[in-house]
Parts: structure tokens; C-alpha cells; sequence
């Protein structure tokens, strides 16, 4: 496809706007990838820039709102046009054939058919397009109506922003002809999900913050299509399979023509519903996939049976709260029992210490388990667990193995070992803590824990911080047995003399196998290569890096964003921190109790001393005008039409000054929505001039 050529800014953003949805539909609909992500970035990042000088341009399909960045502080309740009723359950064949054969007596001997599809664990939207765009998507709220979650929808790269071909071929019947996108008004329902893959790494980043992990899939998916901030949702990388048609056009017969319709227009229609032609097929396909669920992407917890024919499905009609021409079968969760052979108490990087269950090996939801996580005190009180007890085990959304109470059918292997949780850190003595409100135990020695203090540093190698991929986790254990390394900082001070001839075997506690771990020279260039080559990782990966509670890489980006130096960082208040996007008070109260201890002051400047990036990289704000020349501004809350950052380089590209404080120096403080109460409160007391976004955007001129 070659580049299209333009002449004017509202030309170029239709140009990119239909280029960049394309790509995309080749890459969701066909798997193809017509040009690198760096191109696909670069014009993107165009049409970004494009759109903020020219908002009022910005298409209702534009590729930007998969991004996301849009700050929703109040979803308003929408009525649904089509009430979105719940469906009945059943956990039994014999629920289903006492279905079928009320199915039987209102439709006679007429012949009829069913469609099943796997029902998935997410959360039910409605999204409405309008000739052929979508304006809204809606969560199904009490079947009436729901809330209005449109910026947050829009963020699914496999749901089109725009149909502009329903696609249609031989096997569609010709009358389906009459759906011409661009008069069609229409709804598609579906399940809006969070992939396993997304809901792991997602644990993996809350574990780096020192977070509790999210409980399973479902909660996780519901969560973030409420969250206020469209940014962080398009990052958790959210799905969503489409599984019904509705309009008021009667042109679509039956159920099995809407889902290929719905394929060929580009929805994402799970690939794994069937047609069958009786109640045995459905029962079939129940049980083919009891155990093959486990391998999609996401979670499961049943099957949904339909009618397939539409107008037996007008005849078949409602009850109050569900149609009578539908069913859900739901999967039992699998439990298993089996034996508690001890517990273990993890202690982790922020201290928290963890119980986990040693268990007897068992399968379960096609994976082999042996360890459970018990998650914290209040859990072993509540199960009243004791060493040598059999107990059940399920998986939480098919993914966490969790323990949900003791088989009291068998009897306790005797055991003298009473389940109590420890008052001292097992790792190195220090007595326990636990904060009011917390359900998490901690050891509150973060400098001499030795669990803590390799966490810290197996942190700051990770590739997603420093990336210091030449120190796998047999090194860093060398490195920490023979009193080379008690901080990350001390990585830096490593010499090749100190490394060459270390040398440790251990022994692998399943398989008995010795294992040896080998500085050789290679071995020593390589890891003092790794870490010199980290020193040129970017600010904002050097301050995920370092540490602080609650600080992931999100955060640390947008935090080397707003300041642009550790030295900035470091002295800035609680006004200042809370006045970063998405820092709220107990991100800035972290930071600010982390850089007031004085081990942590060192820590960073033998960082610095070591020539790691203190600052963010320059961007080269291009000039606009001088109309804000001589000026200085401060802003607080949040906009409808910049981002912050986005704010900041306006000022600046205008020849305006940023100042980080409220003072008598300070011209015109901006205000958006949410804005922080001291500010206001201080410009009012020093008489600086307050102007809203509409007045900042009329000095522009």
C-alpha cells in the first residue's frame, strides 16, 4: 500500500486515520504485518501530534483511542435498547434434557437446531455502532442499564472502530445484502476478557511494587473496564469475543449466519462454536471440551446453548429474566483433595511474607500442582489448617491453584506439627510487622533480610529496569554468597580480578542433580559487559529499578516524565507528587518516605557516581509561536484536550515557562478538573491569576 499523498492537515489525518486501520485490520483479521512496529509507531505518533494541535479533526474511528488517554472521572448509567438478560443455569445433563424437551413441546415435530459456544469468564458489553461506527460501548449493569465505558471499549485492538464491509459470500444468503454499513444502525454483544497471558504479566508487575496479586481473570477484567484512566486500560491489554448481532433489520435468519457475518466484517468470533442438531450433539461438545477449555487464552466456566433459527426463538419467547430459547451449562469447578505435607513462609522483595502450601502432587485442570498459595494469617485462621490435613484444591479462574477448605472424609496424617504463622522473619529473625487495615505480615528489616535484599537487586536487573541479562539468578547468588553484592550499587563497583575462579555447586531439591555455577572469563566479560551497557538505560528505568514501593513502570515513567531529574524527584513534595498523573496519596507518600531515609540518599548517589541516566531525555519541543512569551505557568487536575505532557510542551512550544511551585513570581495557574486544593487555595492568598483550559487555549490565540 503506498503512502498516500496530502495537502492539508485535515487530509493527513483522514490519510493516517485510514492507513493505520488498515494495518490493523490486516494484522487482527489476517495475522500479516505490512510494515514494522517502528513504522506503525512513527505514524502514529503523527496523527497524535496532528490531532492534539487539531482536536476538533479527530475521527470517531481514529487508531489514537487505542492508546487511550482520555481521564473518565463518572460513567453515566445508559439504557440498553435491547434489555440484556441473564441466561438460566444448569450443572447437569439432565437440566438439559428437561430443556430440550420443553423446546420439543412448544416447537411440535418441527426440526430445529442448536448453537453452542464456550462461555467465557469476562464481563458482558454492548457496543452500538452508528452507519457503521462505534459511538458506544455499555457494561451490562442490571440488564436495563449499564454504564457508559465508550473510551475504555475502544482501547480492543481486535474490535473495529469502523465496519466498512460486512464482507459478504456464497455462504451468506443474498437477502443479508439489504445491511449496508453505512445506513445501518446496529448492536454487537460480547465478552469482554482479560487474557491469561495479560493477567500474569500484570501480577508479575503488581509483585514488583509490592502489591498483593489480582485474585483471577474475571475480577481483573471487570476492574479495569471501570478504571477512570483509558491509558492504563489499553496497557493491560484487554479482549473481547463478539457473539451476537442485533438490529431492527430481519434480513439474518439464524444465529449461525449473524457469527459468520460478524467474522467476516472483522469481530473477534471465538472460532470454537458449533452447530449441532440435538441435544446429544450439545451434550457431545460439553464433554469434548470439559478439559479442552483449559487450553484457550483465556478463562472459562461453561457452555452456552442457543436456538439457532430466529423466528423459533421469537415462538419460544422470554420468561421475566431470561429467554427461553437459551441455556448456560456450567463446568463444576474440579477440586481435588489431597495431602498438606507442610507449609513455607516466602519473604519477599517489600518484605511481605507469604505462606504456601506443600502439597501431595496432583492434576488438576490439566497442570500438575504442588504448591498453593495461602496468602496471608487471616487464611490459615479461616481454613483452620494443620500440617498432615487433606484438603481441597481448585483453581482460581483455572490459573491459581488455591485451597478452599479440609476433607474432613479422611482422616489427617498424624503430625505434631500444629500450623501457626511465624512472629519472626524466617529469613532473619527480625520480629514481624503488620499495619492496620493490612492483611499483609512483613519483616520490616528491608537492609538486612537477605530474601529482601536479593529481591531488590534481582529487581533491578530485570529486563523491564536495568536489563542486565549477562546476571542469571545463579551468578547473583555467587555474587551474594561470597559478600560481593548487598545493594544493586555494589554491582557497579565489581572488578574482573574479584570475579574470575568464583566458583558453587548446589543441588536441585526435586531431582537431586547437582548443578555448577563457574566464573570463567568469558563468563566475567560477559556480566561486566551487562553491566556497563546497563548505565545507558533511560531514567525512567533506572527509577523502577531502584525500588520503590508501589513505583511500577508505569508509574516511573510518568514520574521521570513530570520531574525530569532524580535530583528534581527527590526533593519534590506531597503536592508536587500528587499533582503526577496516577500518583495518588499512597504512591507520593512511598516516595517520599523513601527518599528520606538516608540509606536510600546513598543508594542513589553511588547510582549517580556510577554514571547510571539521572535525567529524562530532552524532547525538542518544536516552536509554535511566542504568543505565552514571558509568561510563567503551573498547572493542576486534569484536561479534556492535553495530557500533561502534552500541556507542558504547548506552554513551552508558545514560549511560555514552566514553574514546579505556587509563588508570586507565577502569571497564570491553569486549572482542570480535580485540582489540587492547596494550589488553588495558596494563588488565591498571593493573588496569581487562575484561568480554566478554554482561557489557557484563547492565549493562544
Amino acid at each position: 500500500m503506498d503512502l498516500f499523498s496530502h495537502t492539508t492537515e485535515a487530509q493527513r489525518i483522514n490519510e493516517l486515520t485510514e492507513k493505520l486501520n488498515y494495518y490493523t485490520d490486516r494484522y487482527y483479521q489476517d495475522a500479516v504485518s505490512e510494515i514494522s512496529d517502528e513504522e506503525f509507531d512513527f505514524l502514529l505518533k503523527e496523527l497524535e501530534k496532528l490531532e492534539t494541535e487539531n482536536p476538533h479533526l479527530k475521527r470517531p474511528d481514529s487508531p489514537t483511542h487505542r492508546v487511550g488517554g482520555t481521564i473518565t472521572k463518572e460513567f453515566k448509567a445508559v439504557e440498553h435498547r435491547y434489555p440484556m438478560l441473564s441466561l438460566s443455569n444448569t450443572y447437569n445433563e439432565q437440566d438439559l434434557l428437561d430443556w430440550d424437551e420443553r423446546i420439543k413441546k412448544v416447537l411440535t415435530d418441527r426440526p430445529y437446531e442448536y448453537i453452542c459456544e464456550i462461555k467465557f469468564d469476562g464481563i458482558s458489553l454492548s457496543m452500538t455502532y452508528e452507519n457503521g461506527v462505534l459511538v458506544r460501548g455499555v457494561t451490562r449493569g442490571d440488564g436495563t442499564k449499564g454504564d457508559d465505558i465508550t473510551t475504555n471499549v475502544k482501547t480492543i485492538r481486535t474490535l473495529p472502530l469502523r465496519i466498512s464491509d460486512f464482507g459478504f459470500g456464497n455462504e451468506i444468503k443474498t437477502q443479508l445484502e439489504a445491511l449496508k454499513p453505512e445506513t445501518l444502525n446496529f448492536e454487537v454483544r460480547g465478552e469482554g476478557f482479560m487474557p491469561i497471558s495479560s493477567f500474569e504479566r500484570i501480577n508479575q508487575e503488581r509483585e514488583d511494587i509490592g502489591e498483593s496479586p489480582l485474585a483471577n481473570p474475571r475480577n481483573a477484567a471487570a476492574g479495569t473496564f471501570k478504571m477512570q484512566d483509558s491509558g492504563e486500560v489499553a496497557r493491560r491489554g484487554l479482549d473481547c469475543y463478539i457473539y451476537q448481532f442485533l438490529s431492527d433489520n430481519d434480513a439474518i435468519k439464524t444465529h449461525e449466519e449473524s457469527l459468520l457475518m460478524l467474522k467476516k466484517a472483522g469481530f473477534n468470533v471465538s472460532p470454537t462454536w458449533r452447530k449441532v442438531a440435538d441435544i446429544q450433539g450439545v451434550i457431545a461438545y460439553i464433554n469434548e471440551w470439559s478439559e479442552k477449555r483449559h487450553s484457550l487464552p483465556c478463562a472459562t466456566d461453561g457452555i452456552v446453548v442457543k436456538i439457532n433459527d430466529y423466528a423459533q426463538r421469537e415462538e419460544l419467547g422470554f420468561t421475566s429474566k431470561s429467554p427461553r430459547w437459551a441455556i448456560a451449562y456450567k463446568y463444576k469447578a474440579e477440586s481435588k483433595s489431597t495431602l498438606l505435607k507442610g507449609v513455607t513462609f516466602q519473604v519477599g522483595r517489600t518484605g511481605a511474607v507469604t505462606p504456601v502450601a506443600e502439597l501431595e502432587p496432583i492434576e488438576l485442570a490439566m497442570t500438575t500442582v504442588k504448591r498453593a498459595t495461602l496468602h496471608n494469617a487471616d487464611e490459615i485462621v479461616r481454613l483452620g489448617l494443620q500440617i498432615g490435613d487433606y484438603v481441597f484444591v481448585e483453581k482460581a479462574g483455572e490459573i491459581i491453584p488455591k485451597i478452599t477448605g479440609v476433607d474432613k472424609s479422611k482422616k489427617p496424617v498424624l503430625s505434631d506439627q500444629k500450623l501457626v504463622f511465624p512472629t519472626n522473619c524466617p529469613a532473619c529473625g527480625t520480629e514481624l510487622k503488620r499495619n492496620e487495615g493490612e492483611a499483609a505480615t512483613f519483616c520490616p528489616n528491608d537492609k538486612g533480610c537477605p530474601p529482601q535484599i536479593k529481591g531488590k537487586v534481582e529487581h533491578f536487573i530485570q529486563r523491564k529496569a536495568m536489563n542486565i541479562e549477562s546476571l542469571g539468578e545463579g551468578k547473583l547468588e555467587l555474587l551474594f554468597d561470597k559478600g560481593l553484592v548487598r545493594n544493586a550499587a555494589d554491582l557497579y563497583d565489581l572488578r574482573y580480578e574479584q570475579l574470575l575462579g568464583l566458583e558453587k555447586i548446589t543441588v536441585d531439591e526435586e531431582t537431586g542433580k547437582e548443578r555448577r555455577v563457574s566464573f570463567k572469563e568469558k563468563t566475567v566479560q560477559n556480566i561486566l559487559d551487562g553491566i556497563e551497557k546497563s548505565k545507558q538505560q533511560p531514567f525512567a528505568k533506572v527509577l523502577f529499578g531502584i525500588g520503590i514501593r508501589f513505583v511500577g513502570e508505569t508509574t516511573a515513567e510518568k514520574l521521570a516524565a513530570y520531574f525530569k531529574t532524580m535530583d528534581a524527584l527527590q526533593v519534590a513534595d506531597f503536592e508536587a507528587l500528587r499533582s503526577v498523573p496516577e500518583v495518588g496519596e499512597r504512591i507520593a507518600q512511598s516516595v517520599l518516605e523513601f527518599f528520606k531515609e538516608v540509606d536510600n540518599q546513598e543508594f542513589v548517589n553511588r547510582l549517580k557516581a556510577s554514571g547510571l541516566q539521572m535525567e529524562a531525555e530532552n524532547i525538542v519541543v518544536e516552536i509554535e509561536g511566542n504568543a505565552l512569551e514571558g509568561k510563567t505557568f503551573l498547572y493542576t487536575g486534569t484536561f479534556e484536550n492535553f495530557s500533561r505532557e502534552e500541556l507542558e510542551n504547548k506552554i513551552e512550544a508558545n514560549g511560555g515557562k514552566l514553574v514546579s511551585g505556587v509563588s508570586k513570581k507565577l502569571d497564570f495557574l491553569i486549572v482542570g478538573e480535580g485540582a489540587g486544593p492547596s494550589k488553588l487555595q495558596k494563588a488565591q492568598q498571593l493573588g496569581v491569576k487562575m484561568i480554566n483550559e478554554s482561557e489557557f487555549i484563547a492565549l493562544l490565540g
